[in-house]
């Protein structure tokens, strides 16, 4: 059995872990959790350490439960939150899990006949009945307002953070741990796992097992350090958001850029946290690195490694491809396959400029096109540089004698252009 407290202390993705957890997976197959937020149809980058945590549990031989919040979304957890969220309906969470399910699927083992299976459950289904007064008799009475109070979630939305709290959240940490409670008697489920500001929830769940089911019963807590960038921006976000798994909320390509695209720092981080790959493979992979960080084969594993998990290996090789584009690798060929979303994934940022269609379908001489388009300031200009041979139109050098039609339309709507060795231009026909 692989020592998985090892395992995830080598890889810096233990923060917090309660005394005598270790012991307790050496000594037999345990089962876990991880709440999983169902509030989007889809996951993003901020669960995969979650995952990640999930998905080395059942490597090392342990059953992995992915629980998805149904209950606890219509509720919304006030940990690293200054405000309260959007309440969902039954029908948009049920949709979400299995959204969700799918992803997970990605990670986990949920189909096979071992023991230690991956299951997905959901908490609206044991909370659902429970009325208010069962709750508050049966679970309220076990857990002091003082101690609910001691929580640094807790503490910071009555010091000033945000609006105050209502009772509705102030209550999350009740059903949390509920949950880990019924968990623990009907899943056998001795461990919950989660993110750093999960610690007081969690420790509310060890807490209440104990006080209602005896003082003899053993539940233990583990987490993971918040990820973060080195430049201390928010991972996992960018100007449009979240970067999500699901290829039609962010495409491969963006994907698979967001990784490469990771300094050497929070690549190094990276990629023992995000991929199952050994130390040895990653000492030997950041000793490359360090004697040639240009070629940038850190980024690059990290890219690959999971673009293939998150899509497939054909989305990966596709985002390769084009990445080699904008760097002036990519041919026509390669152009002509892609669609609108990835022409346009691709070559996002680079300057637009329009032509009519008319004036495409009667044919416009090469010069007058890059000069007409404002490419170039001037047809003596773009004349010299067509000359130069340094104008490529769909990645083919042109010469003085090409011209432009319809039938250079990408996606019969766009023309790249290029000018030199760097500059790109998206012209649109409209």
């Amino acid at each position: 059995m692989i020592n998985f407290i090892e395992e995830l202390t080598w890889r810096g993705m233990i923060h917090t872990v309660m005394p005598g957890t270790e012991e307790q997976l050496l000594k037999e197959m345990t089962t876990a959790y991880v709440g999983i937020d169902p509030t989007a149809d889809s996951l993003h980058i901020g669960h995969l350490c979650g995952i990640m945590m999930l998905r080395h549990f059942q490597k090392a031989g342990h059953k992995p439960l992915a629980l998805i919040g149904g209950a606890t979304g219509m509720i919304g957890d006030p940990s690293g939150k200054s405000a309260e969220r959007n309440l969902l309906d039954e029908a948009t969470l049920r949709h979400n899990q299995e959204c969700i399910k799918k992803q997970l699927s990605k990670f986990l083992d949920f189909e096979s006949d071992a023991p230690n299976r991956a299951e997905l459950v959901n908490n609206y289904d044991w909370m659902k009945d429970f009325t208010f007064l069962a709750f508050i008799r049966d679970i309220g009475k076990h857990i002091t307002v003082n101690y609910m109070m001691a929580k640094d979630s807790v503490k910071k939305r009555f010091n000033g953070e945000g609006d105050g709290m209502s009772f509705t959240e102030f209550s999350y940490q009740l059903v949390q741990g509920y949950d880990f409670m019924y968990l623990y008697e009907h899943k056998n489920c001795k461990l919950q796992m989660g993110g750093s500001d999960q610690w007081g929830n969690i420790t509310t769940g060890t807490e209440l097992i104990r006080r209602k089911l005896g003082a003899d019963q053993e539940a233990f807590a583990l987490t993971c350090p918040l990820i973060t960038k080195a430049d201390g921006g928010k991972f996992g976000k960018t100007e449009k958001g979240n970067i999500w798994l699901d290829p039609a909320k962010t495409s491969p390509y963006t994907f698979y850029q967001f990784w490469l695209n990771c300094s050497d720092e929070d690549a190094a981080k990276y990629i023992k946290i995000f991929t199952m790959l050994s130390k040895e493979e990653i000492e030997a992979l950041l000793a490359r690195h360090a004697e040639d960080p240009g070629r940038r084969e850190l980024q690059k594993t990290l890219a690959r490694e999971l673009t293939i998990t998150v899509h497939s290996e054909e989305d990966y090789q596709m985002a390769e491809e084009a990445s080699q584009i904008l760097f002036g690798k990519g041919t026509a060929e390669m152009l002509h396959k892609y669609d609108e979303a990835m022409l346009l994934n691709i070559f996002e940022g680079v300057p637009r400029a329009s032509v009519s269609r008319e004036t495409l379908n009667a044919g416009i001489g090469i010069v007058d096109f890059l000069a007409g388009t404002e490419i170039f300031p001037s047809k003596g200009e773009a004349r010299k540089m067509v000359q130069g041979n340094g104008v490529s139109i769909n990645k083919d050098k042109v010469d003085l004698n090409k011209t432009i039609n319809a039938d250079d339309l990408l996606r019969d709507k766009y023309i790249l252009v290029q000018k030199g060795k760097k500059n790109y231009y998206l012209v649109v026909a409209e």
